[in-house]
């Protein structure tokens, strides 16, 4: 097979079952950055059985509520420390649960569809445009061999990030609030309000969020790429190379890379979401939303949702690179 065309399949072959396996993370992770900062005490004890909302036909429902996109009759309250609190989750494996008993197994996938429609051909391309600009483009403008896989990163991230960004609006806000009987949260739902949304601002409110995307995507490209091909090489040295050692060094590079630009990813998160809450449409820059976020929640909210996201983006990136590399060979071959 023509050597593009290797590439290309292996890539697509990479997105294809890094969307499909990862995106439970993906939600387990929104729901954590998303969530309500603090509870509030309603009532001094709580009423027997009951929750602190009316009852409807299908009885009184524990829900893990949202920040994003307040909708009627989805509070929920718990009895928790001598307080009736607005309820909350406490980590990866209790947002999990939540999840699952609310929604079903189904709700660990939501957004998958469009993380599909999304992910394959952004992270096709990003990946495809990395490679061009590593091996054919950088070294004929005399760059440091040592800068080249740091700002093919760069470069590509900025220009795939910057085109997806209205998709990747979409599917936060998919992910990011529960869903209910008599308010389905849908993909038609979401894009009537983000139609709505645009009539309203303008067509540049579907790049909100494009501003801490590229905070942690551009760093966290060009630190992942250089830690990448340099663990490669490391492993080359040894006498060791093939699919197994791309998955390796792709799985230590993406879970570093991560840590660093964690608070980047939870501010992309929080204002992509608050978007559709008009509870919340005042924070409108990144600076004041930081600002808000770490003298509301203290500076720990600002890597909310971390065990989901490398428990998500070291298998992710040892998947996309191992495929890439062992298929594009093989079907080179």
């Amino acid at each position: 097979m023509d050597p593009f065309q290797a590439k290309l399949v292996a890539a697509a072959t990479g997105s294809t079952l890094t969307a499909l396996t990862m995106t439970p993370f993906d939600v387990v992770k929104t729901r954590l950055q998303t969530q309500p900062p603090q509870t509030r005490p309603l009532f001094p004890r709580p009423p027997p059985n009951t929750c602190c909302q009316p009852n409807t036909a299908a009885g009184c429902v524990r829900n893990m509520s949202s920040i994003a996109r307040t909708l009627p009759n989805q509070l929920v309250c718990i009895w928790e420390g001598g307080l009736m609190k607005t309820e909350r989750v406490n980590g990866f494996y209790d947002a999990v649960k939540h999840v699952w008993r609310a929604e079903g197994i189904a709700g660990l996938w939501k957004g998958a569809g469009t993380s599909l429609v999304i992910g394959v051909p952004s992270s096709t391309a990003y990946i495809l445009t990395y490679d061009h600009l590593l091996n054919v483009v950088l070294p004929q403008l005399s760059v440091s061999p040592a800068l080249n896989p740091l700002l093919a990163g760069v470069l590509a991230r900025s220009a795939i990030s910057t085109v997806v960004s209205p998709l990747e609006l979409l599917r936060t806000n998919l992910q990011s609030t529960p869903s209910s009987p008599s308010n389905p949260h849908t993909l038609r739902s979401v894009l009537a309000s983000m139609r709505l949304l645009v009539q309203q601002n303008g067509l540049s409110v579907l790049w909100r969020g494009l501003g801490p995307t590229l905070s942690r995507d551009v760093p966290f490209s060009g630190f992942y790429w250089a830690s990448y091909e340099a663990w490669k090489k490391s492993f080359a040295k040894r006498g060791q190379e093939g699919a197994w050692v791309a998955f390796c060094c792709g799985a230590i590079s993406g879970t570093s890379a991560a840590l660093l630009t964690s608070p980047f990813d939870v501010l992309k998160t929080r204002r992509q979401a608050l978007i559709m809450s008009p509870t919340n449409q005042h924070i409108s820059r990144t600076i004041p939303l930081l600002i808000h976020v770490v003298r509301t929640e203290g500076s720990s909210a600002l890597f909310a949702g971390l065990v989901p996201r490398i428990a998500k983006i070291a298998p992710a990136c040892g998947i996309m690179i191992s495929c890439f590399e062992g298929v594009g060979r093989y079907l080179q071959k």
